[in-house]
């Protein structure tokens, strides 16, 4: 996956993740993350994890609030629970977080080194260089609270942290990748998500570098007399920053088509119905919850395989397993333990030497790329429709409680 630079709008939400649902976001964010490392390998992850885009439907796959900034949060802590157990395994170790985890980073990244062996004092002040970049170098009106730091035990990392602009009720992500990064100063960015915000003060753009060099010597060889001096002789009008490709998150909550590229949709549900019989005849079986299981199997197998392009409506990986706020509905939760246990079993078995059932899931991406050329299927607002009425039955949960059927029952408690 190759760096790139972007913007997105991510509007602010409070609240929390529920207990029931962190647990599980752990436990898929970790699997999906065994995925990827037995087929492309580290470094393919920390690549992931610095594209804006992926890293939104990462988090919209997992039933997190599809568009919003809380997917970082969610995202940096469930990987933190769920890869802590699997580090020695995979090599992969996660550091920060929000507010005073982030502060905890520099004491994580040491005593990391001391046991892992890497350099804990040169990533301590990546770390703290790249914190200072984003909030003193690139002046855009959003102070940080969150830091994540991924690092694999030969060094390379990923950084992904957040600030927030409260009047806006607005968020900016930023993405570092230590792959090919040569200057902290010098447009070091994987990537920038947040909203366009008018004139910026980048020092960290390519153009800047001549301003980079007159602060330091009007800092070092100049009184405050000349500096006032030169400050009055700057012209009021500067160049235009240069518009940088963005993925706009809109301030609607609910899923709406405009939200989606249909044709994928179809076709991730083509693949189901054509490849679930071969591939997973056993979990068929399963009354009520086989077959849906497949279409979210495939969502989730194109979040392990797809291409960079494919992410660019994240909105469509909140079909997997829904959202925590109720949006595009409730968190089918009987289809998500079916999920993670699908996935668990594949990639335990990879792990002694069976491929078997890592390879129907990546045919199941392959064969959803092939049909979504001309397959036909429902309309979005039909499929979320159909899905909502399903939810007792399948355990649909939200913030706001449990689904209950028309007669006003919960759903069996899980």
């Amino acid at each position: 996956m190759t760096r790139r630079s972007g913007t997105a709008i991510l509007p602010l939400h409070g609240g929390r993740v529920p207990p029931w649902l962190a647990t599980r976001m752990s436990a898929l964010g970790a699997v999906i993350t065994q995925a990827i490392v037995h087929h492309y390998g580290r470094d393919e992850f920390l690549r992931r994890l610095s594209h804006p885009f992926w890293f939104q439907a990462f988090g919209a796959v997992m039933g997190m609030d599809w568009h919003s900034s809380g997917i970082t949060t969610s995202v940096i802590g469930a990987l933190k629970r769920g890869l802590q157990p699997l580090s020695g395994e995979l090599g992969i170790y996660v550091c920060g977080g929000r507010g005073r985890h982030s502060r905890k980073t520099p004491d994580e990244l040491r005593l990391l080194g001391e046991r892992v062996g890497f350099d804990g004092a040169k990533l301590t002040r990546a770390s703290r260089l790249v914190a200072k970049v984003d909030s003193a170098a690139v002046q855009d009106g959003f102070d940080l609270y969150l830091h994540g730091f991924f690092v694999t035990d030969n060094g390379k990392w990923t950084v992904v942290q957040q600030g927030m602009n409260g009047d806006n009720k607005q968020a900016r992500r930023y993405h570092w990748h230590s792959e090919d990064l040569k200057s902290f100063v010098d447009e070091p960015h994987s990537a920038i998500d947040g909203p366009v915000q008018g004139e910026i003060v980048n020092l960290t753009d390519k153009r800047a570098e001549t301003s980079r060099s007159a602060q330091l010597e009007l800092l070092t060889g100049l009184g405050p007399d000349r500096i006032v001096s030169e400050l009055s002789a700057l012209s009021d009008e500067a160049p235009a920053q240069a518009l940088l490709p963005h993925l706009v998150m809109p301030a609607h909550h609910d899923v709406r088509s405009s939200d989606v590229f249909t044709r994928r949709l179809h076709g991730a549900l083509a693949a189901a119905a054509e490849r679930g019989p071969v591939d997973f005849p056993e979990l068929l079986l399963t009354p009520g919850v086989g077959a849906r299981t497949v279409r979210s199997l495939a969502m989730v197998a194109e979040v392990v395989h797809g291409a960079p392009y494919r992410f660019r409506d994240p909105a469509r990986f909140s079909l997997a397993h829904g959202g925590k706020d109720r949006h595009p509905y409730p968190v089918p939760l009987k289809v998500y333990d079916e999920t993670i246990r699908v996935m668990k079993s594949a990639v335990q078995k990879a792990g002694l030497g069976r491929d078997e059932e890592m390879q129907a899931l990546k045919r199941l991406d392959t064969q959803a790329r092939r049909l979504e050329r001309f397959a036909e299927g429902p309309s979005l607002q039909s499929f979320i429709a159909v899905e909502r009425a399903a939810s007792p039955a399948l355990d649909g949960r939200s913030v706001f409680g449990w689904e209950k059927d028309s007669a006003g029952k919960k759903a069996a408690d899980s």
